[in-house]
C-alpha cells in the first residue's frame, strides 16, 4: 500500500494538470467557434475540427495510459504484497512448531534440510549459508535486501531460547538487547566450523589472525553476555566471504611483495606511524629476501631448510629468509579499522589493471582498491631461451626458472632425485648455483654442468683475466664447464635432455636450470599510461623515482636518471632496499632525489666474494691492483666483522669521510698473476672511474661509492688503490 500511495502522488500532478489543459483548450475551442466561423472559408474546413482537436485527444491518450499503468503497477504491488506477507507467516508459524518439537541443542543441528527446503522456495541463497548450521536461517529474509542481518539475528535467538511468541520481533528486528544473552552459546560453536575453510584457502600471514579472531570472540560471550552478540554476529556474518574480502580503500598501496615494497613500508611507517600500508603480492609468502636463496640457504647442513627456509650466514649466526615474523603484519581484514594503522600483506592476489585518473586498481578477481599513494615494485620475471620455450611442455617441465621460494624447494628437491643438472648461464645466479650444487656433487655424486656464451664466468663482468681465474675455482668446486656455448636445440629422448650446441656439440642431462637474466615486469604500464624505456626496459622514472602524480616505482622495475652515469636500471638487492626506502619517504612529502650510487655483491661460498659499485662492464677499460689476501679476506670474516650476511644492509648506512690511504708501499698494478688474493679493479670510461669492484676486500664500499660521485680523473690509480687499505695485513 505504501507503494501505490508513491505512486499516486507521483501521478496526481500529471493527471490534474492535464485535466486543466483540456478543459483550457475547450473553452478556447469554443471562443474561436463563436467568434469567427463566417469568416473562414468552407473549403478550409476539412483540414481538421476547429480548436486544437488534436492535442486535447493527445493529451487524453497520455492521461488515460499513466491511470491504466499506475493502476497495474498498484494492482501487482498489492498482489506482491499480500505473497510475501503470507509466506513470511507462514515461516514463522513453521518456526514455532519447531521449536515446541525440540531441544535448543539438537535443534540447531536438526533444522539445516527444513531451513534449505525454505530457502528454495523463497528463491534465497542456499549456498553460502547452508554449511554452517546457525546460519541458514537468515536466508528467508533475503528477498528484502535492507534487513536480512537483523532477521538472522533475531531468527537465530528464537530458536534458541525457545520462545515461540516472537513474531513481531522477528518482523521488527528491533528488540536486540532481548535476544543477545540467550544467543551467546549458539555463537560459540560457529567459530570452530568458521575458520577451517579460511586457514586452508588464506596464506599464511592471515591465518594466525584470522583463527585467534574468533576464538576471542568465542571467549568473550561467556564473561559478558550483553555485548558480545553483535561483535559475533558480525564475526559470523564475514566468516563465509572472509577468503575473498580485500580493504576497498588503502592510504598506501604497494604493488609488489619484494625487497622494495618492504623497504618502503618501513620507511612509511617511519615517517606515518599511524599509516596504513597495503602490499598486494602474487606470491603466497610474506616479504623476504632473494639473495640466500641462490647462496647460504643451500650450504645449510639442515635438512628441513626447505620448510624452515632459515640458514647460517657465513659468520655463524643464524636467521630466517623472511624480513619479519607473520606476527609483524596485520591482516588485510583489519586494515581499515586499524587505530594505528600497520601494514598488510594481501598474499596470492595479482593487480591486473590500473586506473590512475580514479587511483584505483583491479585485482585478477575484478575487485578493485583504491589508493591515495601507490608505489609499482613489481620487480622482474626470469628470462628464458626461446629453444626452451619451442622445444615443448616435456623439455618446460624439465626447465627451472630461479627466482621465488618455490623455485628453491622445487630444485633442491630435483637435484637429489637425478644424476645430471645443467646450468645455461654464466652471470651472477648461474655462478652461484653452479658452486652451491658442485659442493652438493662430492656428497650425491650429482654431474652439475655449466655452460655460457662467455670465454669465462661472469665474463660479462669481470676482466677476462680474472674471469679465467673465476672459471678455475668453479670447476675447483666440482662443476663441468662448457664455455662458448650457444644453446641451438633442446629434445627430450629416452628419458633425458639432449641439449645441441650451435658448433655440433651435444650434452645429455637430466633438468636444465636457465639462469639467462631478468626481465622487468611493466605488464601495468599500458594500462596505467606509463612510460617504459626502450634501452634498458622498466618504468620511466624522474629524479624522485615518480612515475606520475601518486605513482612511484622502486627496485628492478626502476629505469631512473643517475646523474653521474645516466639512466640505469639495476637489478640487485641494495637497489631494491635503496629505492624502496626512498620512495616510501618521498611517498609522505619528503621530495628527495635518488643519488645514492648502489652496489652489488656475489658469493662463490665462503671463501671468494666480490662487492660490487657502478657500471661494472668487461667492454671497457680495466685497471686492477692486487695484494696478498690473508684469512680476514673472505666473505664469512666480513660478516663476521659486520655482523650482519646481507651485506648492503650496513654499506648503504654508510658514507665516506675523507679515507686516509694506507702508507704501506704498494706494488705495481697486477695484470695477469696467478693468484688474485684480494685487490681493486676500477672500470673506466673517459678516463674517469665508472665502476669499481672489491675482490675479496669488503667493508670499503663508502670510499667507492665517493670515487664515483666525485668524477675526477686520476692519473695513478695505484694511489686510489690505497684509499682502500688493500696492503694493509
Amino acid at each position: 500500500m505504501l507503494k501505490c500511495r508513491t505512486v499516486w502522488k507521483k501521478l496526481a500532478p500529471l493527471a490534474r494538470s492535464s485535466s486543466t489543459v483540456c478543459r483550457q483548450n475547450v473553452r478556447r475551442a469554443g471562443l474561436n467557434n463563436g467568434r469567427i466561423p463566417a469568416c473562414v472559408p468552407a473549403a478550409h474546413m476539412s483540414t481538421g475540427p476547429a480548436g486544437g482537436g488534436r492535442e486535447t485527444q493527445l493529451y487524453i491518450l497520455l492521461v488515460g495510459a499513466a491511470c491504466a499503468g499506475g493502476g497495474l503497477y498498484a494492482y501487482r504491488t498489492v498482489t506482491g504484497d499480500q505473497k510475501r506477507y503470507q509466506q513470511r507467516i507462514d515461516e514463522i508459524a513453521a518456526r514455532q512448531n519447531k521449536t515446541a518439537a525440540g531441544e535448543p541443542a539438537t535443534l540447531v543441528q536438526s533444522e539445516a534440510p527444513a531451513v534449505e527446503a525454505i530457502e528454495t522456495e523463497t528463491v534465497a541463497e542456499p549456498a553460502p549459508e547452508a554449511a554452517p548450521s546457525p546460519e541458514p536461517e537468515a536466508a528467508p529474509s533475503s528477498e528484502e535486501p535492507s534487513p536480512p542481518a537483523p532477521d538472522a539475528e533475531v531468527a537465530a535467538s528464537t530458536e534458541t531460547t525457545e520462545t515461540p511468541p516472537a513474531d513481531e520481533p522477528v518482523l521488527e528486528a528491533s528488540p536486540e538487547e532481548a535476544a543477545e544473552p540467550p544467543a551467546a552459546p549458539v555463537v560459540e560453536e560457529e567459530p570452530s566450523p568458521a575458520p577451517e575453510p579460511s586457514p586452508a584457502e588464506l596464506t599464511e600471514p592471515p591465518a594466525p589472525v584470522a583463527e585467534s579472531e574468533p576464538t576471542a570472540a568465542a571467549e568473550s560471550p561467556a564473561a559478558e553476555p550483553t555485548e558480545p552478540q553483535p561483535e559475533v554476529v558480525a564475526e559470523s556474518g564475514d566468516s563465509s566471504p572472509a577468503i575473498l574480502k580485500v580493504p576497498s580503500h588503502a592510504p598506501y598501496l604497494l604493488i609488489g611483495g619484494g625487497t622494495a615494497s618492504f623497504a618502503a613500508a618501513r620507511s612509511i611507517r617511519a615517517r606515518d606511524p599511524g599509516a596504513k600500508v597495503l602490499i598486494v603480492t602474487d606470491e603466497p609468502d610474506p616479504p623476504y629476501m632473494r639473495p640466500p636463496l641462490s647462496k647460504e640457504l643451500w650450504f645449510s647442513d639442515d635438512p628441513s631448510v626447505t620448510e624452515t627456509l632459515r640458514f647460517k650466514q657465513w659468520n655463524g649466526k643464524e636467521r630466517s629468509i623472511y624480513f619479519q615474523p607473520p606476527s609483524f603484519y596485520i591482516s588485510a581484514e583489519e586494515l581499515d579499522s586499524a587505530e594505528n594503522g600497520g601494514v598488510a600483506v594481501l598474499s596470492g592476489k595479482k593487480v591486473v589493471h590500473m586506473d590512475v585518473r580514479g587511483n584505483k586498481v583491479k585485482l585478477d578477481d575484478d575487485t578493485e582498491i583504491s589508493y591515495d599513494k601507490c608505489l609499482i615494485a613489481t620487480g622482474g620475471v626470469p628470462r628464458n631461451l626461446q629453444v626452451i620455450e619451442r622445444a615443448g611442455e616435456e623439455v618446460m617441465k624439465r626447465t627451472t626458472l630461479f627466482r621465488k621460494i618455490e623455485d628453491f624447494k622445487s630444485l633442491d628437491k630435483v637435484s637429489r632425485n637425478i644424476k645430471s643438472i645443467t646450468i645455461v648461464g654464466g652471470g651472477f645466479l648461474g655462478s652461484e648455483l653452479a658452486c652451491a650444487l658442485g659442493r652438493r656433487s662430492t656428497e650425491s655424486g650429482l654431474e652439475v654442468i655449466q655452460m655460457f656464451p662467455e670465454k669465462g664466468n661472469m665474463g660479462k663482468v669481470l676482466p677476462e683475466y680474472l674471469s679465467n681465474w673465476t672459471t678455475e675455482k668453479v670447476k675447483r668446486e666440482g662443476v663441468k664447464i662448457i664455455s662458448e656455448a650457444l644453446v641451438k636445440a633442446v629434445v627430450c629422448k629416452d628419458d633425458k635432455l639432449e641439449i645441441q650446441l650451435k658448433d655440433g656439440r651435444l650434452v645429455k642431462t637430466d633438468h636444465i636450470v636457465a639462469a639467462v637474466g631478468l626481465e622487468p615486469n611493466v605488464d601495468l604500464a599500458k594500462s596505467a599510461g606509463l612510460e617504459v624505456d626502450s634501452d634498458f626496459g622498466g618504468f620511466r622514472v624522474n629524479a624522485e623515482l615518480q612515475a606520475r602524480s601518486n605513482i612511484w616505482v622502486a627496485g628492478d622495475a626502476a629505469c631512473f636518471y643517475d646523474i653521474r652515469l645516466g639512466r640505469r636500471r639495476v637489478e640487485h638487492h641494495d637497489h631494491a632496499v635503496v629505492s624502496g626506502r626512498l620512495a616510501g619517504e618521498n611517498m609522505t612529502g619528503a621530495s628527495k632525489p635518488y643519488w645514492h650510487q648502489s652496489m652489488f655483491w656475489s658469493d662463490l661460498g665462503p671463501d671468494v666474494g666480490y662487492e660490487a659499485i657502478g657500471i661494472v662492464d668487461s667492454s671497457l677499460p680495466t685497471v686492477g691492483v692486487f695484494a696478498k689476501a690473508t684469512a680476514k679476506d673472505t666473505p664469512k670474516a666480513a660478516t663476521e666483522q659486520s655482523g650482519t650476511g646481507i651485506r648492503s644492509e650496513s654499506e648503504t648506512e654508510d658514507t665516506a669521510t675523507s679515507p686516509v690511504a694506507s702508507s704501506s708501499p704498494a706494488p705495481a698494478m697486477v695484470q695477469h698473476q696467478d693468484e688474485y688474493g684480494k685487490g681493486v679493479i676500477f672500470y673506466l670510461r673517459d678516463k674517469v672511474v665508472v665502476g669499481i669492484i672489491l675482490w675479496n676486500v669488503f667493508n670499503r664500499m663508502p670510499i667507492a661509492r665517493k670515487i664515483i660521485k666525485d668524477g675526477e680523473e686520476h692519473a695513478d690509480l695505484n694511489e686510489v688503490a690505497k684509499l682502500f687499505n688493500i696492503h694493509d695485513d
